[in-house]
C-alpha cells in the first residue's frame, strides 16, 4: 500500500456548546474539537463552561480554542483545557507564537490576499486555515469561497473552512486535497447546538471522498 492511499482527511469539528454533542462528535472519530472564547460569536463560551466540556475530550482528540484580537491574560487563562490555539484576528506571528501551545492562524479569503506570502509570514504556524471573506465577521459565515484560489504547492497544510457541510464536503475533499476540514454550521441545528445526523453524516462523506 503507497503512502497516498495511507493519507486521509483529518476533521475538526467546531463551536461546542453542549457535552452531549462534545461525546457524538468523539464517538464519530472527529480528530479536533473546537470551541470559540471569543465573546461576540454566538457559540461562545465562558472559561468555566470550557473546562467543563474540555473535560469530557479523551486522549489523543484535540482540543481548540479560537481567539480573535483577545488578550494575552485571557488566552492564558484557557490554556490549561487546550491542545491548540486558533487565531482568527489581526494577530501577528509574534502574538499568536508567546504561548506554550502549538497554533493555526486563519486567513479570510479577500480578493488580493497572497497565500504564499502569508504562508512565510506565519511559517511557525502549524497550519493555516482559510475561510470565507465577510467585511466586519472574522469566521463562521456559513459561506464558501472559490477552492480553485488555493495554490497546490502551499508551503503549510491547509484547513479548510467556511460553508462546508455533507452536500459539499466529498467535492471539497477531491478538489483541494486538505489537510483537514473544518466545520461549523454545516452540523448544526442551531447556532452551537450540534444535529447528530449531520454530524455523522459529513464523516461519513469525508470517508467516501477519500476512498476515491
Amino acid at each position: 500500500m503507497s503512502a497516498t492511499e495511507l493519507t486521509r482527511t483529518r476533521i475538526k469539528f467546531c463551536g461546542f456548546t453542549r457535552g452531549e454533542d462534545v461525546d457524538r462528535a468523539v464517538a464519530l472519530g472527529v480528530d479536533a474539537l473546537g470551541f470559540v472564547m471569543w465573546p461576540k460569536s454566538s457559540r461562545s463560551v465562558r472559561v468555566e463552561q470550557l473546562a467543563a466540556l474540555s473535560a469530557r475530550v479523551p486522549a489523543f482528540v484535540t482540543r481548540v480554542g479560537l481567539f480573535v484580537d483577545q488578550p494575552a491574560e485571557f488566552i492564558e487563562q484557557c490554556l490549561p483545557y487546550l491542545d491548540m490555539l486558533q487565531f482568527h484576528g489581526n494577530e501577528t506571528p509574534d502574538e499568536c507564537q508567546r504561548f506554550a501551545l502549538p497554533w493555526m492562524k486563519a486567513l479570510r479569503m479577500r480578493d488580493e490576499i497572497d497565500l504564499g506570502h502569508e504562508a512565510q509570514r506565519y511559517h511557525q504556524a502549524q497550519a493555516l486555515l482559510l475561510d470565507a471573506y465577510r467585511p466586519g465577521t472574522p469566521g463562521g459565515t456559513g459561506e464558501t469561497f472559490d477552492w480553485s484560489r488555493i495554490p497546490a504547492n502551499l508551503a503549510k497544510p491547509v484547513i479548510l473552512a467556511g460553508g462546508l457541510s455533507a452536500d459539499n464536503i466529498a467535492d471539497a475533499v477531491r478538489q483541494v486535497a486538505p489537510y483537514a476540514v473544518d466545520v461549523s454550521g454545516g452540523i448544526e441545528v442551531s447556532h452551537g447546538c450540534k444535529d447528530a445526523d449531520k454530524m455523522a453524516s459529513f464523516v461519513r462523506y469525508v470517508a467516501l471522498a477519500d476512498a476515491r
